[in-house]
């Protein structure tokens, strides 16, 4: 816990890059928590050396919510100096941490914290979720994960101030090798947990011998073989099959959700 009046974290390696967070910025856009907020604000917490993925989280969430605010909040005063000067319209950058600070204390309905937590411990990942958890708005949402540097393999839990409730696996279909791809970009409550008797570890057995089992199907395409697989998979996982962030249109950009508890690590 940081001292009184100083940010709660510890300073990030700030790597960022152009279209790296697409793929869970299109999640949060699908949130009825974003679209039915009576306050739309959004939280990027931890967006690192740029403005870059700030700006764009709001050009994308203003297609569903044209009065969106996007707060970009950081550890380091310099990268808060730097991407103030460059915000985009509807946009604006603080000094913070896990603690959330905002004008007139107001509550995010939406709270975005990705390639944060990577650097931490695993142990100490369920008191940050908490503490950001008690900065939302009700039925708020914290979406908390991680991502490779081209935003083409991607993992995150999606929380509300009650604790997670989803987990979802986002990759480019395109190339696929193995779904399993993403155990290197499993958030952190669940890097570790990629080993025998762990159920994540299961779910990405079960995935990789499904898109094995189907491979005769890429001559039709990767979105083919990829909704064979969740098809698959879905007779022993309870896999999200509902809108909006399941079914056929989610798993055609090569998503998968599932409850957290169908992942959650084993006490």
């Amino acid at each position: 816990m940081a001292r009184a009046g100083r940010p709660e974290g510890r300073i990030t390696r700030g790597t960022t890059g152009v279209n790296r967070l697409r793929r869970v910025d299109r999640w949060i856009a699908a949130l009825p928590a974003l679209r039915a907020a009576e306050d739309p604000l959004v939280v990027d917490l931890g967006y690192g050396a740029s403005a870059t993925t700030s700006n764009e989280l709001r050009a994308r969430l203003a297609r569903v919510r044209s009065d969106v605010e996007v707060l970009g909040i950081e550890i380091d005063p310099e990268r808060v100096r730097l991407a103030s000067a460059a915000a985009a319209p509807g946009v604006s950058f603080r000094l913070g941490g896990f603690e959330v600070p905002t004008d007139g204390g107001r509550r995010p309905a939406i709270i975005r914290a990705f390639n944060v937590l990577r650097q931490y411990d695993e142990a100490e990942v369920a008191d940050a979720w908490a503490r950001m958890g008690t900065r939302l708005a009700p039925g708020g949402q914290l979406v908390e994960g991680t991502c490779d540097e081209l935003g083409r393999i991607s993992s995150w839990v999606t929380l509300d101030a009650d604790g997670p409730h989803t987990f979802t696996i986002s990759l480019r279909l395109a190339e696929l090798e193995a779904p399993s791809i993403v155990a290197e970009r499993l958030p952190k409550a669940l890097i570790h947990r990629n080993v025998p008797g762990e159920r994540v570890h299961a779910l990405l057995v079960d995935l990789d011998r499904a898109w094995a089992t189907h491979a005769p199907l890429s001559v039709y395409g990767p979105v083919q073989r990829w909704q064979a697989a969740v098809a698959s998979v879905r007779d022993s996982w309870p896999v999200l099959d509902t809108p909006p962030l399941g079914g056929r249109a989610r798993w055609r950009l090569g998503e998968l959700a599932l409850p957290w508890l169908a992942v959650a690590p084993n006490p």
